[in-house]
């Protein structure tokens, strides 16, 4: 796929200002192939996650992205609309079942297609920094699709973008990407069902190995946001510092010179 407002806001309008804004680093981006389908499994810090990972990429990404970035009324909802739709995203409804069942058709005829897929498993942004249980719509795709599965941390992008504004700070962001997962492996897991699940929660796990961050198995993060939101706390299971710790944070790695 070759889109060419995606190219000239990659390296001429937008691109250049963030890499020297938030010098942004890689570490593993040489894995994903330079061709055919792939699905790019992501934390989700921040809404601007989806600009960092494509100003390192190589190929050209399309990701699965909610529809309230489509829908936003008035003249900044129109910028917002166009905006995402210029970079690649693809709006699905995630809580309108006939959506989400035409959102897998849509991300079937891009891998179809050769394209690389991206896709946020925790189906939001993190409500606190940590990693939420993933959701089975990724892994659904992956197995229908047979493409394989790399896994994608986001580093610190929540703090050069706090949620809830288009505020940048001038804040080191960080893209690492893991060894790639074959779905196939996951076939003798059970039922259709069950399959999904073992490896969304497969690719969870690597994804907090990646990241470091803090991981909550067993909570969705929208539920979180909606216990938060209400008043209520966090949900039993959720408190901070119940999750697992599966790695260390990625940190960048400057370059030195021999005298």
């Amino acid at each position: 796929m070759r889109n060419r407002t995606y190219w000239w806001l990659k390296n001429v309008v937008i691109g250049p200002w963030l890499w020297l804004y938030n010098r942004p680093y890689q570490r593993g981006l040489e894995k994903i192939p330079s061709s055919g389908p792939v699905i790019l499994a992501s934390n989700h810090l921040s809404v601007m996650d989806s600009l960092y990972f494509p100003l390192l990429a190589k190929r050209q990404l399309t990701f699965l992205a909610k529809k309230e970035y489509f829908t936003t009324p008035g003249f900044a909802g129109g910028i917002q609309k166009w905006f995402f739709s210029s970079v690649g995203q693809v709006p699905i409804d995630r809580q309108d079942k006939s959506q989400q069942d035409a959102a897998l058709h849509t991300a079937l005829g891009v891998l179809a297609k050769g394209d690389p897929l991206g896709m946020y498993p925790e189906g939001t942004r993190s409500p606190d920094g940590r990693l939420y249980r993933g959701k089975t719509g990724m892994a659904r795709m992956a197995l229908e699709s047979g493409v394989p599965v790399y896994p994608v941390a986001m580093i610190d992008t929540q703090k050069a973008n706090v949620a809830g504004s288009w505020l940048l700070r001038p804040y080191r962001v960080g893209v690492v990407v893991g060894d790639p997962i074959d779905p196939a492996d996951f076939a003798d897991a059970g039922d259709s069902h069950a399959q999904a699940r073992a490896l969304t929660d497969h690719t969870m796990r690597a994804l907090a190995a990646l990241s470091g961050q803090e991981y909550v198995e067993d909570v969705y993060a929208a539920d979180v946001k909606k216990s938060l939101e209400a008043g209520e706390g966090y949900p039993a299971g959720a408190e901070p510092g119940t999750g697992l710790v599966l790695g260390e944070k990625p940190r960048p790695r400057f370059l030195r010179y021999r005298l």
